[in-house]
Order: C-alpha cells, then sequence, then structure tokens
C-alpha cells in the first residue's frame, strides 16, 4: 500500500500546484488585456508625434534642437534596464538583464561614466549578483505605469541632458510587438536623431509646412513631447510584455500539471490493482489452508 500511497500523496500535491498555476494564468490574461489596451493606444500616439519631428526633419529646413545634437564621444552615459518585480514569467527578465549587462559593459569602454539606473527586483539582484554597482533603483513601476510616473523620469534626463549632465541615454526593454512575438532589445533615446523614426514615418511626397507662430516655438513642444511618450512607450512594452510571458508560463505549467496528473492516476490505479489483487490472492489461499 505504501507505493499506491506515495503516488496518490504525489498526485494531490501537483494538483495544488496546479490549482495556483492556473490562477496565476487568468490574473496575467486579465492584466495582459488590459496592459495591451494601453500599450496599442499609446503606439498610434507615439509614432505620430515621432513620425512628425522626421518630417520636419527632412522638409528642407533649418531643424535645431538641443536634443537633436549629435554626440558622438559620449562621456556622460545613462543606462536603464527595465525588469519585473516577480518571477514566473520564463525568460522575460533573463532577456532583460542579458541585453543590459552587453550593453552596460559597452557604454564603459566609450565612456568616462557610465550610471546604471534598474527598475524591477529581478534586475536589481541580478546585477547586484553581478557585482555591477547601481546608482538609482526602481521598484515601484508595476503593471500599469502612469504617464506622470514616468514623466519624473523623463524631466530629470531632459533637464540633465540639456544641461550637459547627461550625453546618452540607452534604455534597455522588452518591445511588445504582437501576443506571439516580444523581443528584448536595447534603444538610445537620448540624443534624439532621425533615424529613429524611419521605420514609423509615414510614407509619402515630401511635406511643406507653415509655422505659427515659429519652428523653434513649435519643436520647443514636439522633440521634448516625442521622447516622453517614447520613454513611456517603453514602460508600456515591458509592461504588457512580462504579462504575456507570465501568461504563457503558467498555462504550459497547468498543462504539463494535466498531465503529470493523468500520468500519476494511471500509475496509482495500477498499483492500486495490483495491490488488491495480491490481497484477493492471500486471502483464497488463506482459506484454501484452513480447508485443507
Amino acid at each position: 500500500m505504501a507505493k499506491a500511497r506515495t503516488l496518490d500523496r504525489r498526485r494531490r500535491s501537483i494538483s495544488g500546484i496546479r490549482k495556483i498555476t492556473r490562477t496565476m494564468e487568468l490574473i496575467s490574461t486579465a492584466q495582459f488585456k488590459r496592459a495591451m489596451t494601453r500599450a496599442t493606444t499609446a503606439a498610434a500616439y507615439t509614432e505620430r508625434v515621432t513620425a512628425l519631428v522626421g518630417h520636419l526633419a527632412r522638409s528642407g529646413l533649418e531643424v535645431s534642437h538641443p536634443l537633436l545634437e549629435p554626440r558622438p564621444e559620449p562621456k556622460l552615459a545613462t543606462l536603464l534596464v527595465l525588469t519585473g518585480n516577480r518571477g514566473m514569467c520564463a525568460g522575460y527578465n533573463a532577456g532583460v538583464i542579458r541585453q543590459g549587462v552587453a550593453r552596460y559593459r559597452e557604454l564603459a569602454t566609450v565612456a568616462s561614466d557610465v550610471a546604471l539606473e534598474v527598475s524591477g527586483k529581478r534586475g536589481i539582484s541580478a546585477f547586484r549578483f553581478r557585482k555591477i554597482p547601481i546608482d538609482v533603483e526602481f521598484t515601484h513601476f508595476e503593471d500599469k505605469p502612469s504617464f506622470a510616473e514616468v514623466d519624473v523620469l523623463a524631466e530629470r534626463y531632459l533637464q540633465d541632458f540639456t544641461a550637459g549632465k547627461l550625453d546618452r541615454l540607452d534604455v534597455a526593454y522588452t518591445r511588445f510587438k504582437s501576443v506571439s512575438h516580444q523581443q528584448a532589445v536595447v534603444e538610445t533615446l537620448l540624443p534624439f536623431h532621425v533615424g529613429q523614426v524611419d521605420n514609423l514615418s509615414y510614407k509619402g511626397h515630401e511635406t511643406q509646412y507653415e509655422f505659427l507662430p515659429s519652428a523653434a516655438g513649435i519643436l520647443d513642444e514636439v522633440v521634448p513631447m516625442s521622447f516622453r511618450v517614447r520613454l513611456f512607450k517603453c514602460f508600456l512594452d515591458a509592461a504588457v510584455s512580462e504579462q504575456v510571458a507570465r501568461m504563457v508560463a503558467m498555462k504550459a505549467a497547468t498543462e504539463n500539471a494535466d498531465e503529470m496528473i493523468s500520468h500519476l492516476s494511471m500509475a496509482y490505479n495500477r498499483a492500486r490493482q495490483g495491490q488488491i489483487t495480491n490481497e484477493l490472492l492471500e486471502i483464497i489461499g488463506g482459506a484454501d489452508a484452513l480447508n485443507g
């Protein structure tokens, strides 16, 4: 009976784990739907604002703004890494951390001072494990980052870049393309250059613009806003990608648990039938001995 009892105990243990993974799958699915709605809504606005900057830069006018000034030899660089506060999401955090570590080492070879800022407990623990010093840590960005929270960071980066305290800003995050495709990438957001919007610009003939009150006044509004929304989109993409990864991981874990429960149930039934057969044989043998 010990073998059957062991199998039954293991089956009940896996059933308990299955309830947890199934619950986490349902929660992640609901959070993913909300996060994807926010990400897709912001993506259209981000594309339009960013494409506008590209159109202005290619319109034949003299487009000048501090954020557009190239700095080929950056001395002060900042790397922002966006990870999650929790695990159970397959290789989501590992992919971003891998990209972030590689870019940090690359920046260390070209810049004299590299500041590392990490969002998410998983990323913080990973960089600490690798003995890489972290300058700023964030743990308050959950699955619903607000524009106001991200705008605080964006304003600091803008002020530092304009004041010469920052020459380059890189962001490591997971870009969301579709439910089946997310990719860990590193993007350079500052200095802002026209090459960033080539894939976002609307194709067509060259557009002529009339500026009111002036081109400089409009650029002072459009270029910083373009940077703010691009940074915000990085956070939104990271949030929705994390939920997708967790949803897929928990769905796979639930299916694996179902398969293990099925195999254990079959093994338990065979073991129990064998034990019952042995007990019946012992009873028949004992009865024959008494009758004999």
